[in-house]
């Protein structure tokens, strides 16, 4: 009985001990909390914590961008950023865009997006012809229209309050990704702005740095900062045809994000061992998924 009872000590040992293969393949992320998804069937790929509610900071944006959207917003209309603007912003990273001067909504939407300019989500709102309040309950009315039940939003900017989860965050990415024009402005690297009587001209870059960096097929994404929320980091990636959306939040260092995002790149590049769906798209029509998910501030 001593002999018996001492093989089954050892074996569960052994299975304790033991860990499956497929583990040691999967991306060592970073952040608190991380998905990737498939950009066309929402089913997930690759999850860490991705349902902790958390702060979202600037990836905020992308909401303010689809409420205006939704607005029928006049992209080729001249807004001015006025001081209530600069006092939604304030607490936040510097501004480029200065008081009294007259942006295209186009270009506010650059300054948002590529840049998180703090001064432009209220200046947008405006021009859609909603106030900050309203601004913050059509950003609610998105959320709950795309079924996300943990994503809260109280603020325009991200600045001092809204909290969601990696995977609610990147399913509004998909959605705002389906809008060409928010499609096509988070996947700019530089751009110039022109205030109307052409006294203000900036140069915005790209704060998506693996967009900028181009080792990858990048789509384009936002990225945010707060003391509460962390370093964060939403972005849609093209691998061999087949697009994904990943959300990075919470990391405490600003590089670790896009660290996070290189190394499920090249994890996915390897094909992706481990994930949680096959990688490689069949040639026949896949099934059909339900994917229905039920201090002072730096620069993002």
């Amino acid at each position: 009985m001593r002999t018996l009872s001492l093989w089954v000590v050892l074996g569960v040992l052994c299975v304790i001990g033991s860990r499956p293969t497929w583990a040691d393949d999967l991306p060592e992320i970073k952040s608190r909390s991380a998905i990737v998804i498939d950009a066309v069937t929402g089913a997930e790929i690759f999850g860490k914590g991705a349902d902790e509610i958390r702060p979202i900071a600037s990836t905020t944006k992308i909401y303010v961008a689809m409420a205006v959207r939704k607005r029928g917003i006049d992209l080729d209309g001249w807004t001015e950023i006025t001081r209530a603007d600069a006092k939604a912003a304030r607490g936040g990273a510097r501004t480029r865009l200065d008081v009294g001067q007259k942006f295209r909504n186009r270009d506010l939407l650059r300054a948002m997006l590529m840049a998180s300019d703090n001064r432009a989500p209220t200046a947008l709102a405006r021009a859609a012809g909603l106030e900050p309040d309203a601004l913050v309950a059509a950003m609610n009315k998105i959320a709950k229209e795309l079924h996300l039940k943990r994503t809260r939003f109280t603020d325009t900017s991200g600045l001092r309050g809204n909290v969601s989860t990696a995977r609610e965050m990147a399913i509004a990415l998909r959605a705002a990704l389906e809008d060409d024009v928010l499609r096509t402005i988070m996947g700019e690297q530089f751009v110039e702005v022109i205030s109307k009587n052409r006294y203000a001209k900036i140069g915005y870059g790209n704060t998506n740095q693996p967009l900028v960096a181009r080792r990858y097929d990048v789509i384009g994404g936002k990225t945010g900062y707060t003391t509460a929320a962390g370093y964060c980091f939403i972005t849609g990636a093209k691998f061999e045809n087949r697009e994904v959306v990943m959300a990075f939040l919470g990391a405490e260092g600003k590089l670790t994000r896009f660290g996070d995002f290189n190394r499920v790149a090249s994890w996915i590049d390897r094909g992706a061992p481990g994930s949680k769906v096959v990688t490689k798209r069949p040639r026949r029509a896949p099934p059909k998924l339900d994917v229905e998910a039920r201090g002072r501030v730096a620069a993002p």
